[in-house]
């Protein structure tokens, strides 16, 4: 449940499939350092690296970050129809994801120990995209309505029956079915197949360009996921086994240097210069130009947190939502799901002024 990014663009087949050929290229129980003590490697899949809302892991590598804190960090995409980030982490298939937070909970839940041990966004970055003639203009018109979802069981899933509960609906009063992102979510609403899909930029800034429909809902701000479900909510972050961390501890903190560097670099740049550093395949494609994609991500980069840090509250808004809609009927020690050791160890050696306020022990 990731999100579940899926690829968006033909053209972007290519850059994915290399990723995945990556992503499968051997076990990965380990971070791997090479004779003598060298740079150690790092497998991370992320759950859609041509999405905004991911668009971190690949701009540290591409601002040589990596590099420049110590760790070789060998990226892969998840695919559609195939496994998940998280799921390919908690196997051991690579050694960390790209994903939700909120998974960790889910994990804990299932008796695995899951830790999130940087948190990139205070929000999903995802927005209800309705066609105009759907009557939707918030979650309380979910009912009778099918809806998008980028898969069963996804991020996007979780987060349309949270948005349909808060407004007193059960998921038997709307129906979800999954359309993907990029252009099966464009279809699908094009189609008449739903009346809303939630999705993220560049799906978003695609959909209103074609005037195929309007935002509904926005959870693609901070300010937006507070006002629609009650506090911030954590969506992307890196998750680790427990285990691999406990053990991998240097490699993590490299890991954690790498991306937190990257956030203040974004905190500090325009969307502009953050697009210019991205590859060229996931700035302009057959779903945007560059100028949409700068303008889109104008518009929503105030999902990414500055320093990495949990945000206080974080987790305890990610706790509601997975009990109210049934995914979490357990306790959860929510000091278990996640840590700030190493973002703030990070902000501390580089110097960096934290804003965030840190998440305590209970979220």
């Amino acid at each position: 449940m990731s999100a579940r990014p899926v690829t968006v663009a033909a053209s972007l087949l290519t850059v994915l499939a290399l990723g995945a050929v990556s992503a499968c290229a051997g076990s990965s129980g380990s971070a791997t350092a090479s004779s003598g003590g060298g740079t150690p490697t790092v497998k991370l899949m992320a759950g859609g690296l041509d999405k905004q809302i991911y668009l971190p892991y690949q701009l540290a590598q591409n601002l040589g970050f990596y590099k420049k804190y110590g760790v070789d960090v060998q990226l892969s995409t998840e695919q559609d129809g195939g496994v998940g980030a998280e799921e390919a982490m908690a196997s051991g298939q690579v050694d960390m994801a790209g994903a939700w937070y909120n998974h960790t909970i889910e994990f804990q839940a299932k008796g695995k120990a899951v830790e999130d041990v940087v948190q990139l966004s205070g929000a999903p970055g995802e927005r209800e995209m309705c066609t105009r003639k759907s009557g939707v203009h918030s979650a309380a018109d979910f009912k009778g309505k099918t809806l998008g979802v980028t898969d069963l069981g996804s991020g996007t899933d979780t987060l349309t029956q949270f948005l349909a509960a808060k407004k007193g609906l059960k998921t038997s009063d709307f129906h979800r079915i999954g359309v993907g992102a990029g252009s099966t979510a464009i279809a699908a609403l094009q189609n008449g197949k739903v009346a809303c899909v939630m999705t993220t930029q560049p799906t978003v800034a695609a959909i209103e360009k074609k005037g195929v429909g309007v935002s509904a809902v926005d959870l693609a701000s901070t300010a937006g996921a507070t006002a629609a479900m009650g506090g911030a909510f954590p969506a992307a972050g890196v998750l680790a086994r427990t285990d691999w961390v406990n053990s991998h501890k240097d490699t993590v903190q490299k890991v954690v240097d790498a991306l937190v560097a990257t956030l203040h670099w974004m905190n500090t740049h325009s969307a502009a210069d953050i697009a210019n550093k991205l590859p060229a395949s996931f700035v302009s494609n057959q779903l945007v130009t560059k100028a949409d994609y700068i303008s889109a991500l104008t518009k929503d980069k105030g999902q990414f947190l500055p320093d990495g840090i949990m945000p206080a509250g974080g987790p305890k808004t990610s706790l509601a939502t997975e009990k109210l809609v049934g995914n979490v009927t357990s306790s959860v020690d929510l000091s278990k799901t996640f840590t700030n050791e190493f973002a703030l160890q990070a902000n501390k050696t580089e110097g960096f002024k934290t804003t965030t306020t840190p998440a305590g022990p209970n979220g």
